[in-house]
Parts: structure tokens; C-alpha cells; sequence
């Protein structure tokens, strides 16, 4: 069993993570569940950057493997705002019903074609010492409603809508969110990778 550390607090990205890691063969542990863990200052200027540092900076801290991820909102007729800031776009670290104001305030009067965006995901998974061994990145295109649709998800969710469905994120099923998501794109895109990794770690340790 390989011991992989999540580098987040976050429980909904836990249980998103977990129903798509192979539970036989990774054991998934979030940073709420790991005594020692640090909070890294998220100073990169890019989702990349800041998944790189969370991921290596814990990992050479707890001396195990980490994976970290960041991902957020970028928005056309903003010019990509509010990405690396999206959970904090209105002030406040985590507070969604704010964000969430503060972009329907910025695109207030647009009409649906000027209100593409993008939900992107970047992982890096970082071995004990603090060395990047695997980045993958995700990417899913909608557009911004106007006003909030559905309950679930979290963060921009219940205004991000997937044109195809004509649903929000907040609307969508999960188990059809989970197949399109940002973050299930990158994931599909790393397991594979992590899965070939994992033999050739055993073999030298």
C-alpha cells in the first residue's frame, strides 16, 4: 500500500480525490489527519507554482509523499482573474458566498457569450525529500450565469454551467461532474502515472 499525504484541509476535495484513487492500492490521508502539518504560504503566481510549493514544502517538512493541488477560476472578460486568487477573490480566505457576489457584480450586464470561463486544476505529487516527480493539469470550459444555480459543490460552483447540460456545477449529478471536472481531468491524467511510479519506489526503498 503506498501512503500518499493530500496537501489540502479541504474534506470535499478529500472524498472527490479518494472515489478516484484506486483504494487498493493508495492510501489516502488529508493534511487534517497528519499531525505536524505545516500551512504553506501560497506566494506562487501561477495555479502551478502555487500546487508545486504546497506539495514540496510539506512533503520535505513531513518527510512523505504529497500531493498537492491548486485550482481556481479564470474568467475571459476579466482577463483570468480571479485565478490564483479565486478562493480568496473577495478578501476573505474561503468565503464563497462573497466571491461569488463579487464575480456576479464584475459581469453584471454581460451577456452568455461574453461570460466564457474555465475551472483548471494543477496537481504536483512531491516525494519525501521535496522533489517534483509527477505534474498533471485539467481544464473545463463553461460559462458564468447570472445568478446562483443549484446547492452542491463548493467555491464558484453554483455559478460555473456547463453549456452541454445546461446545468451549473451546483445542479450537475456527481457522479456526471466527476466524470468532466477539472480536477477528475487532471486525476485521470495522473493516476496512470502515479500508478507506474509507485513499483519502481518500492523496488529502490
Amino acid at each position: 500500500m503506498f501512503d500518499l499525504v493530500l496537501g489540502t484541509h479541504n474534506a470535499k476535495k478529500l472524498v472527490e480525490l479518494r472515489l478516484l484513487l484506486p483504494e487498493d492500492r493508495i492510501r489516502l490521508a488529508s493534511l487534517s489527519e497528519i499531525d505536524g502539518a505545516i500551512e504553506v504560504e501560497e506566494t506562487g503566481g501561477t495555479f502551478a507554482e502555487n500546487a508545486a510549493l504546497k506539495a514540496t514544502e510539506q512533503a520535505r517538512h513531513l518527510g512523505r509523499w504529497v500531493l498537492a493541488e491548486d485550482s481556481g477560476l479564470t474568467v475571459d472578460a476579466l482577463q483570468g482573474q480571479p485565478g490564483v486568487m479565486s478562493a480568496r477573490y473577495a478578501g476573505e480566505h474561503g468565503d464563497d458566498q462573497a466571491n461569488n457576489n463579487k464575480l456576479l457584480r464584475q459581469l453584471h450586464g454581460l451577456s452568455d457569450e461574453q461570460r466564457g470561463a474555465a475551472f483548471n486544476c494543477y496537481l504536483c505529487l512531491s516525494d519525501p525529500h521535496g522533489n517534483v516527480r509527477l505534474e498533471t493539469h485539467g481544464k473545463c470550459r463553461g460559462r458564468i450565469a447570472t445568478e446562483r444555480l443549484g446547492s452542491a459543490g463548493f467555491g464558484y460552483d453554483p455559478l460555473f454551467v456547463i453549456r452541454e447540460y445546461h446545468k451549473s456545477f451546483g445542479q450537475l449529478d456527481l457522479a456526471v461532474k466527476r466524470a468532466i471536472s477539472h480536477r477528475s481531468v487532471a486525476l485521470r491524467k495522473f493516476v496512470p502515472q502515479l500508478l507506474r511510479l509507485i513499483p519502481s519506489y518500492a523496488a529502490s526503498s
